[in-house]
């Protein structure tokens, strides 16, 4: 409940950044066109982003046939959570990781790396795959959707207003275009605006994670599992990490680019020791 109303919370702030920021350049019509715009973009994203993700990542259809126990493995955690099965998809990369897409239940996809179906036990790699399904039952993609709306927009309106500053077209009151400290405050404003909103995506992201946590580990009812395949995840990625898109990078289960991370405060994913305390605790509370 509080990962949840933390993400409300956090979605209800960029709406007011967004709303505010379309006030600076004072008028309904750059507002619409900038929403439409970043609308438009995100709707393509929201019904297309699996099959883009899925394209550029490498990955390729797994068969039934091919690998039945990685599918009984997905067909057992999905029953559990009372969802459709998933695709299921293999990313040929020894670098152990995975991720989930698609924009709803009827179209979930969890694809996995070739090195994590060889580095984890089965009850780790059901720990994971628990983890992804519940990314898919919790519909983290369409919030994550919503939140890219509202911080593409966020960021399309203040680059507007930066151009309209520079022209004298932003629409002040009089009081305030002779005022040299407002024109400070909105200046300020529009360059401070935009990567605060990116902050709060990525903690929107943060907050996901930990909810996919908790909610993987319920369905399977083995904290502990997932516990102990995020610790191995994270130092083989901190090891070796995967050649992906920055912006892929809240995708995945643990950070792939934990190597090249230099700041918490920007990270996708919450720090691996705190997801594995809450695991622990967990356990002990589900025991």
């Amino acid at each position: 409940m509080v990962n949840f109303i933390k993400t409300f919370l956090f979605l209800a702030i960029l709406t007011v950044l967004f709303i505010f920021v379309g006030k600076l350049i004072g008028g309904q019509t750059g507002m619409t066109i900038a929403l439409v715009m970043a609308g438009l973009m995100n709707f393509i994203a929201y019904f297309f982003s699996d099959k883009i993700v899925l394209a550029t990542s490498g990955a390729v259809p797994v068969e039934k046939h091919e690998d039945p126990e990685l599918h009984a493995m997905v067909e057992e955690v999905a029953r559990r959570a009372e969802i459709p099965k998933p695709k299921v998809y293999m990313i040929p990369v020894e670098t152990p990781n995975a991720f989930a897409t698609g924009r709803n239940p009827q179209n979930g996809v969890v694809a996995i790396t070739a090195g994590i179906r060889k580095l984890l036990s089965p009850e780790e790699l059901k720990g994971v795959i628990a983890h992804e399904i519940a990314h898919i039952k919790n519909r983290d993609i369409l919030i994550s959707t919503i939140a890219a709306v509202l911080v593409g927009a966020i960021t399309y309106l203040a680059h507007m207003a930066q151009w309209a500053m520079m022209f004298g077209g932003l629409s002040r009151d009089e009081e305030d275009r002779n005022n040299p400290l407002a024109l400070v405050v909105t200046l300020v404003a529009i360059i401070v605006i935009p990567i605060a909103a990116t902050l709060i995506q990525l903690a929107i992201s943060r907050s996901r994670e930990f909810l996919a946590d908790e909610t993987g580990a319920k369905i399977i009812k083995n904290p502990l599992a997932l516990a102990r395949a995020l610790e191995k995840l994270e130092n083989w990625n901190r090891a070796y990490p995967m050649d992906v898109n920055p912006a892929k990078a809240q995708m995945f289960i643990v950070n792939p680019l934990s190597g090249k991370t230099l700041f918490k405060l920007l990270s996708t994913h919450p720090p691996i020791e705190e997801r594995v305390a809450r695991l622990m605790q967990l356990s002990k509370e589900i025991r």
